[in-house]
């Protein structure tokens, strides 16, 4: 595929509408996981274009699992998941940043295993995601999202290729004390908006609010913000958008400069991409000046912990010459 092809689904949909009923509850095995110990897995991934990718078995099915902090619950793909009846029909339906994405349908899988880490009980809408398949050319089983994420500690390390999730108590303490051997260097407070890790900062002085995504392949301004912010903004190529239901838009790529999250946390220009986040504000309840994901990830090493609001940060090993 090309690089210039960019998928923004995750980034938008919702699943905050309830099924009428659900079916029957399945297991899934993560394959590569290693069991650190009683409350502490870690997960290798791969980065198919800039979407970090696990792998994983299903009901006898093995396929990727894309990880979406922006997604609220867990999806399964339609197509390997038919066996849908008329009752798991949802009333409405669920959006995404480009349109709205229809007959989402509910299942109930019973244990999420990863190795001897087992999650029990999860629903997980179940939605076409062929457009997401075969454009990343994967065997694309579903999205995991907050709804499996949010009682951990997620340290999203595209250094070495790997997440780590630590199990923590109702108020965000890690049951295992000592997860990382690497120091925690500098942190930064978040406001959790339903599922949504919004980060308060500024471009150039100016405030912003940004959404923070795993699975947001480039970064996002909203090109309605006002001149004095988009000046930062320097225009490069056009790329080509693919959002829920397969619809195309193009919009404009380039660089954004001078973003600043803290007093201790600044980027250099990051590969960002003009567009109308309108409908994404919808799926997400709140109003986004832009969207901070892979760009992100790859300058800080980041660990996310939704009760306590809070990300910490570990440093890139030097680069010895």
């Amino acid at each position: 595929m090309s690089r210039f092809l960019l998928l923004i689904f995750f980034l938008g949909y919702s699943s905050s509408l309830m099924a009428n009923d659900v079916i029957k509850k399945r297991s899934i095995i993560f394959t590569k996981s290693e069991r650190i110990n009683e409350h502490t897995t870690r997960i290798p991934f791969k980065l198919v274009d800039h979407l970090i990718v696990v792998e994983a078995e299903i009901h006898g099915q093995k396929g990727n699992f894309i990880i979406d902090t922006g997604s609220e619950a867990m999806i399964l793909n339609k197509v390997h998941f038919d066996n849908l009846y008329k009752h798991q029909k949802k009333n409405n339906q669920s959006y995404g940043v480009l349109e709205a994405v229809d007959n989402p349908y509910e299942k109930q899988v019973k244990d999420f295993v990863l190795e001897n880490f087992k999650l029990e009980s999860l629903n997980s809408d179940v939605i076409n995601l062929s457009h997401i398949e075969n454009s990343k050319k994967i065997k694309l089983l579903g999205i995991i999202g907050f709804s499996v994420l949010k009682d951990y500690e997620v340290f999203v390390d595209l250094h070495l290729n790997q997440i780590t999730l630590s199990k923590v108590d109702k108020l965000g303490n890690k049951l295992d004390i000592d997860v990382y051997l690497e120091e925690i260097v500098d942190s930064l407070s978040f406001t959790l908006k339903n599922h949504t890790i919004i980060l308060y900062g500024n471009v150039a002085g100016h405030p912003v609010k940004f959404g923070l995504d795993t699975a947001a392949e480039f970064n996002q301004i909203n090109k309605n913000l006002n001149k004095e912010i988009l000046k930062y903004f320097i225009p490069k190529k056009r790329l080509t958008l693919v959002g829920a239901g397969n619809k195309k838009i193009e919009v404009m790529a380039g660089k954004m400069h001078r973003v600043k999250l803290s007093e201790t946390i600044f980027f250099g220009p990051m590969n960002t991409v003009l567009a109308n986040l309108s409908r994404m504000n919808e799926a997400f309840g709140t109003n986004l000046d832009g969207v901070l994901g892979y760009e992100f990830f790859k300058n800080k090493r980041t660990i996310i912990n939704y009760q306590k609001e809070t990300l910490y940060f570990i440093n890139y090993p030097l680069t010895r010459h």
